[in-house]
């Protein structure tokens, strides 16, 4: 198989911005879930300004890491891979069968979380205090799929 140089450079590109990424969010969620994160704490967030920067890089942070690795970094991997690709669902299905990601429905289950606290961060406290537990309870596999890729590329020696 041949990868383009285009190709190679994107790889190593996405790959330094993942683990970048995985550093912010190991800390973001360290720290936001140093001391347990409560509902009530969630229904007070407009008072309590430094909560609501934890809370917002959180999510923030959740999001773009999920969005880096489903929405570019595993695209490129496929084509790279001589895959073809196609749906978000169709690329995470082959990114199981790869043994990239745990599980296709963990990873739309993982959209939908990142949505909720993004669209329901404002208007309802219960909602996102589910969402961001959901999302903390995901955030290891998140990771490891994060770790299963940059592994398959320094592996091929792309990186």
């Amino acid at each position: 198989m041949t990868i383009t140089e285009k190709n190679k450079l994107r790889l190593q590109f996405l790959a330094r911005v993942i683990t970048k990424e995985v550093k912010h969010l190991i800390q973001t969620d360290e720290r936001l879930f140093l001391y347990s994160f409560t509902l009530e704490q969630a229904t007070q967030l407009e008072h309590n300004p430094q909560l609501a920067e934890q809370v917002e890089a959180f999510v923030s942070r959740f999001g773009r890491l999920q969005d880096t690795l489903g929405d570019k970094l595993l695209p490129e991997l496929l084509t790279a891979l001589g895959e073809k690709t196609s749906a978000v669902i169709d690329n995470l299905d082959k990114a199981e069968r790869l043994n990239f990601i745990a599980s296709a429905e963990e990873w739309m289950t993982m959209r939908f979380l990142r949505n909720q606290m993004v669209h329901e961060y404002i208007e309802d406290p219960a909602i996102l205090y589910s969402a961001i537990l959901g999302a903390h309870h995901f955030v290891p596999k998140l990771i490891s799929s994060a770790n299963a890729i940059i592994n398959e590329i320094e592996q091929r020696g792309w990186i």
